[in-house]
């Protein structure tokens, strides 16, 4: 296959734990074809979607020189077999561009993973309210009487905004209320700006478990990212620390309910936090944390990822 890896620069991924450059590799290692470009490498023109590629190829070694990437050629996106969408957020405007340009890719042929208007309909925050079963209690609102009595009804509650990503913005208010009213208009720009607020999960000390569902199927082991010290966030990017570990019946139950339903709407691979026994996000744009539970745990994620665009790329045959 001709796979493409819409990412971010290469040279930024830190190879010891960056999830896309464990696909690359894997693919690299079946004999695949490994294309990578940036969104900016993205036109529109005549109808037709092509983007600057570069063949990369996979050296096997270190940091600094893991990569050759071959000259850029301005290459139509519908000749790839599969595009792997792993830009990072943030998923602002230019990302949402980016989206509809990859779609008009797909009706050209190509398939695009994680679907791009699968991407666009689901929120990583909002999206755990189509699985209400399985969340805490959540209210999301840029109503700042709303907010204050969510507070007052269960105490101990977090407050963070709808588009962040590894932890930013997120905050703790206990029942002293200490800083509610600053948090509330800070966080919703004094009623500007819809947030999202949950009741506070204790199991939060035992870790944020990441688990991975590849094409409706659980990984059978999450990363449980551990806060540390005083901090209340988990996120890896906030300091936590990932300890791989199997997965629990609840975890299982989640993973078995939601997998499936995500998967037929083009996501072929999610990413959702559960703390204690509660879904907390889905995230859809770049889920990570393949090469960490595949170190301490023993389970190739990668293999699994691949299996799982392989028999998707059969089946569009």
């Amino acid at each position: 296959m001709k796979i493409a890896f819409l990412a971010d620069p290469l040279s930024s991924f830190k190879i010891y734990k960056d999830s896309t450059y464990a696909m690359m590799a894997e693919a690299a290692k079946r004999g695949h074809e490994v294309y990578a470009f940036q969104q900016r490498h993205m036109a529109l023109e005549n109808g037709i979607v092509s983007a600057q590629m570069q063949r990369i190829t996979l050296t096997g070694g270190g940091q600094e020189d893991w990569y050759e990437a071959a000259d850029a050629e301005d290459v139509p996106l519908s000749t790839f077999d599969i595009i792997l969408e792993r830009k990072d957020p943030p998923f602002d405007m230019e990302y949402v561009y980016g989206t509809y340009l990859l779609q008009l890719a797909e009706k050209a042929g190509v398939k695009v993973f994680n679907s791009p208007q699968a991407i666009r309909d689901h929120n990583e925050k909002l999206s755990i309210a189509q699985f209400s079963q399985f969340t805490s209690p959540t209210i999301v609102t840029s109503d700042e009487a709303r907010l204050r009595a969510f507070h007052a009804k269960h105490t101990d509650v977090i407050f963070k905004p709808l588009d962040g990503m590894g932890g930013t913005g997120i905050f703790r208010v206990k029942a002293d209320a200490l800083n509610l009213g600053a948090i509330i208009e800070t966080l919703s720009l004094n009623g500007k700006q819809t947030i999202m607020a949950q009741k506070y999960i204790p199991e939060i000390v035992k870790g944020d478990k990441r688990i991975l569902v590849i094409d409706g199927k659980p990984v059978p082991f999450s990363l449980a990212r551990i806060p540390q010290g005083t901090e209340v966030r988990g996120n890896l990017a906030a300091g936590g620390v990932g300890v791989a570990q199997p997965l629990t019946a609840r975890d299982r139950e989640i993973a078995e309910a939601i997998g499936p339903v995500l998967a037929a709407r083009g996501l072929l691979l999610v990413g959702l936090d559960v703390i204690g026994d509660y879904l907390t996000e889905v995230n859809v744009t770049s889920p990570t944390c393949f090469q960490e539970i595949t170190q301490q745990a023993g389970f190739d994620v990668a293999a699994m990822f691949v299996d799982a665009l392989e028999a998707r790329a059969a089946a569009a045959h």
